[in-house]
């Protein structure tokens, strides 16, 4: 009895799950799409960008489309990008106008759709690494501006990789109660008695640059959590910093050209070098903004709610001068800085030929935990800026994980004055999620 008792507990459950879903499915294919929603007054490119197709491109950088969508040196925006989740991979769909692998067959209102309540054509819910979250506020002349130059760029035919998921994660109707419980699907409203460069910025950072998806700390669904904004977040192994007006943990202590030129350069000296997830942005993204959104997103960051947490803004001072290490450990980072390292970085760490090689002071090397560090060393970085590019080779397959953690602790400690204690096996799990 008791066992028929939990089974059909079981049953009921899934039955009203169904239900739910199949609720909560018609609802979103019948209003998300409404014409008659209040539409944002901000629109996310320069009022000087006449050509439609010039302005569809700008939003669509603007977006970091590219980024999510475009596999390194594959065919812009045919898909394929591998997103590593704790439960998972997810990988990114083709969203050029190919009619067959990609999203040719769509209409305004099913592009629309997928942006404002994150479901595809047939009505179904599309996974939340998509973050129609944050593109769920933009004005649908914005969506529809990105819609037409997409469909202006050549297509590639190229089928989704399918997913790799575990239990209940492959269960892709059960998004839909996701949805239910965290999506809010309301339009950018702008605040009244703030400027319009901060309402600008609003727009640009919350909607559509949708910075809180990985700069805000999730729950334990996986919703971020609204109530700690921007306060940093750790994703796919790298560290997204705490970008709130606090002084201590996140940007409150940065000037305005400080963090004008990390947007819009990925660097500002004496505070950090945009690489890994963050340098995609400033690549493929921040670069392309007119200086004047860049200014309104500094204004917009500037005003966000403080929050503690995170990688501290001013270095501690280490404990006796050395990493919280062995002496034969110590040694043994210093000998691989010198041989490996000094020759870019110089021993100041000021860096030899390039801004972007300095190393003082930088927040990578006040983490603790060094997670940008040694996901820096492990795999290389490079950065197309402007007319530079910046590019550090990887040392992961040259160096053991007993020698990464000593040479990450040595800099952290010299450059960044924490007692580094990394340890070899903490080097081998960040190897795993690469």
């Amino acid at each position: 009895m008791k066992i028929g008792r939990i089974i059909g507990t079981l049953v009921g459950l899934v039955v009203l799950a169904g239900v739910v879903f199949t609720v909560y499915a018609l609802m979103t294919v019948t209003h998300s799409g409404d014409e008659n929603a209040k539409q944002p007054t901000v629109a996310g490119a320069p009022a000087d960008i006449t050509d439609a197709r010039a302005r569809g491109e700008y939003l669509t950088r603007a977006a970091d489309c590219a980024a999510c969508h475009t596999v390194p040196g594959g065919q812009p925006f045919a898909g394929g990008v591998p997103f590593k989740l704790p439960f998972g991979t997810i990988y990114s769909s083709n969203i050029t106008a190919d009619k067959a692998t990609g999203i040719g067959n769509w209409s305004d209102d099913d592009f629309v759709r997928a942006m404002h309540a994150g479901v595809d054509k047939d009505g179904r819910p599309l996974y939340p690494a998509f973050p129609y979250t944050s593109y769920t506020a933009l004005s649908r002349q914005d969506i529809l501006a990105i819609k037409a130059y997409l469909f202006s760029l050549p297509v590639a035919h190229a089928p989704a990789r399918a997913n790799d998921l575990s239990f209940p994660y492959n269960q892709r109707w059960a998004v839909s109660l996701w949805n239910a419980a965290f999506l809010k699907k309301q339009r950018f409203e702008p605040v009244a008695g703030k400027p319009d460069a901060w309402n600008r910025g609003a727009y640009l950072a919350t909607a559509l640059g949708h910075c809180g998806e990985c700069h805000t700390p999730r729950n334990a669904a996986f919703a971020m959590k609204h109530g700690e904004a921007l306060a940093g977040a750790e994703l796919q192994g790298w560290k997204a910093y705490n970008i709130t007006s606090d002084k201590d943990h996140g940007i409150g202590g940065w000037s305005d050209q400080e963090l004008s030129d990390y947007l819009a350069k990925g660097h500002a000296a004496g505070r950090g070098t945009a690489s890994g997830p963050m340098g995609e942005v400033v690549e493929n993204s921040l670069q392309y903004l007119a200086p004047t959104d860049v200014s309104a997103l500094v204004a917009y960051l500037r005003d966000v709610p403080p929050q503690q947490g995170g990688v501290a803004t001013a270095p501690a001072a280490a404990a006796g001068g050395a990493p919280a290490a062995t002496n034969a450990t110590a040694s043994l980072g210093e000998q691989l800085f010198v041989g490996a390292c000094a020759g870019c970085h110089l021993d100041n760490g000021k860096g030899r030929q390039s801004d972007y090689a300095s190393l003082a002071g930088m927040r990578s090397v006040r983490d603790p935990h060094a997670t940008n560090l040694t996901q820096v060393v492990l795999g290389g970085s490079r950065l197309n800026v402007g007319n530079q590019h910046v590019f550090m080779p990887s040392f992961g397959e040259a160096y053991t994980d007993a020698e990464i953690a000593a040479l990450s602790n040595y800099v952290l400690n010299r450059f960044g004055g924490q007692p580094g204690s990394l340890s070899a096996s903490d080097v081998a799990e960040r190897r795993k999620g690469m």
